[in-house]
């Protein structure tokens, strides 16, 4: 393959990546990285790492503009990620101990239970939900601008929310501890 093809092998890769993860939130690393290994011969390590910067630029872009427009609340996003960099952690730990088999189990696992949920239609909650104590002593309640006005909403499932993000961080600790 010459420089021109790969180039257009790895541009049009990006354009996949970037419309499957805006549509569907996943991260552009499910395209970018089987497409470098699989379709360029790319080894592994360097896929991640292409991947992983990709992300974080198209993520930072995306991050600026909904924070600008007043979707994006902070003190959730900042609680979400002290789970996931929490879970992480732990999982670089963990992956000392555990082998490659049963993290790549555990990962699919997980991956085929979120396939599931995201099939699943979701019951919009009433406006007068009850008060979570939690999210009220750390302020994680806020508003949303849209075409109609104001929209408040008050957060639920605190704790849960954490431990998702907790138990996502530490699939990702772990799934990049495996490919290493």
């Amino acid at each position: 393959m010459n420089t021109l093809e790969t180039s257009l092998v790895i541009g049009f890769g990006a354009f996949a990546a970037g419309f499957i993860g805006s549509l569907t939130g996943l991260g552009g690393g499910v395209v970018i990285v089987p497409l470098l290994t699989l379709a360029l011969g790319v080894d592994m390590h360097y896929a991640i790492g292409a991947s992983l910067i990709a992300v974080i630029a198209t993520s930072s872009g995306a991050a600026a503009a909904y924070v600008r427009e007043g979707f994006s609340n902070l003190r959730i996003g900042i609680f979400l990620e002290l789970a996931a960099t929490i879970g992480a952690l732990g999982a670089a730990l963990l992956a000392t101990h555990v082998s490659t088999t049963v993290l790549a189990i555990v990962f699919g696992l997980v991956l085929i239970y979120s396939a599931y949920l995201s099939t699943r239609s979701h019951a919009k909650p009433a406006n007068g939900a009850t008060p979570n104590r939690l999210a009220d002593r750390l302020r994680l309640n806020a508003s949303y601008p849209t075409s109609q006005g104001i929209i408040h909403y008050r957060v639920q499932g605190v704790l849960s929310g954490f431990g998702l993000m907790f138990v996502a961080g530490t699939l990702s600790g772990l799934r990049e501890s495996a490919r290493a």
